[in-house]
């Protein structure tokens, strides 16, 4: 079902995140979306934040039943995209690499490191064609983030940092850890890539909100990461980011004139030709 050429429901605006985040809509309708990569985690909600229409989408399914490694990325950018959406904010859990960034910290980084294995992870199947990803992260929505923190009167979020992406689900070991650390990484998440890679491939901005939960195993000699510590804090904090998150969609421009709308030019992208 091509959701918006049958008139069902639009979005300018995407949020790919926790199911505790369901209440930044009000008016909201849920959306069963198809697509040719197959069902995307759940059912859209898709609503209105202060006038701009956005669509919400839970990334490991509204029961959180999906582990990291069997998200359907792919599904999940297209069904967004399909409702009109071309502006995507999507919040995650990171634990830190870096004693600064404690727990209960949000940041906007601005480069990613991809670790993952065995995810399909691009729309270009059947043409050699290649996306520039050297700025992975929107300039304008990383801009509408800060922004939106700045005025927001708790803590600023932290501008910039590099996320590293790892398979999970399990967590890093201590070696593993301190391997990213040493390299000056500053967070290490499950769900980035290639989450924000299929963005690009589909011209969309993209732009990562990272809520820490906990610090990776190799910065605390006698500590490492636990689920139930990783639940608590997110649960904790994720107040916080929805009240981030709403401030942000008003902040977005309703015309895009940043790089990633550009991200096809001179490109053969033939699956965006129906």
């Amino acid at each position: 079902m091509n959701a918006t050429q049958d008139g069902l429901a639009h979005a300018d605006i995407g949020v790919i995140g926790s199911t505790g985040l369901y209440s930044l809509l009000s008016d909201a309708t849920e959306l069963t979306v198809s697509t040719p990569y197959g069902d995307p985690s759940d059912a859209l909600t898709v609503g209105t934040v202060d006038g701009r229409r956005v669509a919400f989408l839970p990334r490991h399914g509204r029961t959180h039943a999906l582990p990291p490694h069997r998200i359907n990325y792919r599904a999940n950018l297209w069904a967004l995209r399909s409702l009109g959406v071309r502006q995507v904010i999507a919040p995650c859990a990171v634990g830190s690499l870096r004693r600064e960034l404690g727990p209960g910290t949000l940041v906007v980084p601005d480069q990613v490191v991809d670790r993952t294995a065995g995810r399909p992870s691009t729309y270009f199947d059947d043409v050699v064609s290649h996306v520039s990803f050297a700025d992975p992260y929107c300039d304008t929505g990383r801009a509408a983030v800060l922004k939106a923190g700045a005025e927001g009167g708790a803590a600023a979020p932290v501008d910039g940092g590099t996320m590293v992406v790892i398979e999970g689900p399990r967590f890093s070991s201590r070696a593993e850890s301190q391997w990213y650390a040493a390299a000056g990484w500053s967070l290490v998440n499950m769900t980035g890539m290639p989450e924000a890679a299929l963005a690009r491939e589909l011209a969309l901005c993209y732009t990562s909100v990272a809520l820490v939960t906990d610090l990776d195993a190799g910065i605390d000699a006698e500590e490492s990461v636990s689920q139930e510590e990783v639940y608590r804090v997110f649960s904790r904090s994720v107040g916080g980011l929805r009240d981030l998150i709403l401030r942000t969609v008003v902040e977005l421009p309703e015309q895009r004139s940043c790089r990633c709308a550009r991200a096809l030019d001179g490109v053969e992208a033939p699956f965006l030709a129906e």
